[in-house]
């Protein structure tokens, strides 16, 4: 778990007590005690959440989360603020912002509201992948190629017949090189928010994907298994 967050809260003792946190949960952060330094610290690196006080110096944070959407961003904005009133929460969501926490909140809560966002991004960053802008006609995972036109797999010579679940699982991982697909995101992707069902239909998917593009399906050296998570494509 190493994504790399960008805080901006301008009171010392808060700002320090959330890098500590989240840094002890394995994240990346970079901190920044106003919105202008956090604006500039969003140029130079590339951040998977970033977390906004309301109230600061500079630029507040709506300034910086209506910045950070004009410039056509879709990177998960989390807000703190020590108002409770609805209408505050409601300009924070209507600025772009996509949850909030209100001070004080409990660690458990912010690691909490930290972790769904994170995994709602990596979910739609799978279904929005673009399989369809980014991948030839004729495409290849390891040494099997693939034809998306005639859902048909070759390899070594032998042509074999793709389901459509087959062939989107290959289409997703194809788009995703090298990235670590969680079991919950790949189902969205190819199944659709709408399934319910288990995780173990996927793993039935991909066993059979397997078969057909690995030299050893047993030992599987282009579909990686990741413990705990889900898959990573090595083609």
């Amino acid at each position: 778990m190493n994504a790399k967050i960008l805080i901006a809260e301008d009171d010392t003792n808060i700002r320090l007590g959330l890098v500590a946190t989240l840094e002890s949960e394995g994240y990346a952060v970079t901190a920044a005690g106003d919105g202008a330094q956090a604006l500039k610290l969003f140029t130079q690196e590339k951040f998977a959440l970033v977390i906004l006080d309301v109230m600061m110096p500079k630029a507040s944070g709506y300034d910086v989360c209506r910045e950070l959407r004009a410039r056509g961003t879709r990177v998960p904005v989390l807000f703190l603020t020590a108002k409770g009133e609805e209408i505050d929460k409601v300009v924070g969501l209507k600025l772009g912002a996509d949850d909030y926490v209100t001070k004080p909140f409990g660690v458990h809560e912010l690691l909490a509201r930290v972790e769904a966002l994170l995994r709602r991004s990596r979910t739609t960053a799978v279904e929005q992948g673009g399989a369809d802008a980014v991948l030839p006609p004729v495409f290849c995972l390891g040494s099997a190629e693939i034809d998306r036109r005639k859902f048909t797999v070759t390899m070594a010579g032998r042509t074999s017949a793709l389901t459509a679940r087959e062939l989107r699982l290959a289409e997703v991982f194809a788009a995703h090189p090298g990235e670590v697909l969680a079991r919950d995101a790949l189902l969205n992707a190819v199944w659709g928010v709408g399934y319910f069902g288990t995780t173990r239909t996927l793993d039935q998917h991909v066993a059979q994907l397997r078969k057909k593009i690995e030299d050893v399906p047993d030992e599987p050296r282009v579909i990686i298994t990741v413990h705990g998570v889900g898959y990573r494509c090595d083609a």
